[in-house]
């Protein structure tokens, strides 16, 4: 009986079928946001903490992202809104 089991492929259950196309989805989703390094939180908090030294901010005010728009190519974006100035 091995021996035919060998030539004819297993039916696959469904639970196995649903773990593949999660394997497959998790995957393409850690593939899609790991194209930031990881070390781009770190910056956000050092800069945030340099602007903190002249006005009073909260991390919502500070956006940093990081572009690849070539395979040689980066482009740091960073938008800080600063808060109104008392006259």
């Amino acid at each position: 009986m091995a021996l035919l089991e060998f030539f004819r492929p297993s039916k696959k259950t469904s639970a196995s079928v649903a773990k593949e196309r999660l394997q497959i989805i998790v995957a393409e989703r850690r593939s899609a946001g790991n194209n930031q390094p990881s070390y781009l939180p770190q910056l956000k908090q050092d800069i945030m903490n340099v602007i903190r030294k002249y006005v009073e901010i909260t991390p919502e005010q500070v956006n940093v992202q990081l572009e690849q728009r070539d395979d040689d190519l980066s482009v740091l974006e960073l938008n800080v809104t600063l808060p109104d100035e008392d006259k």
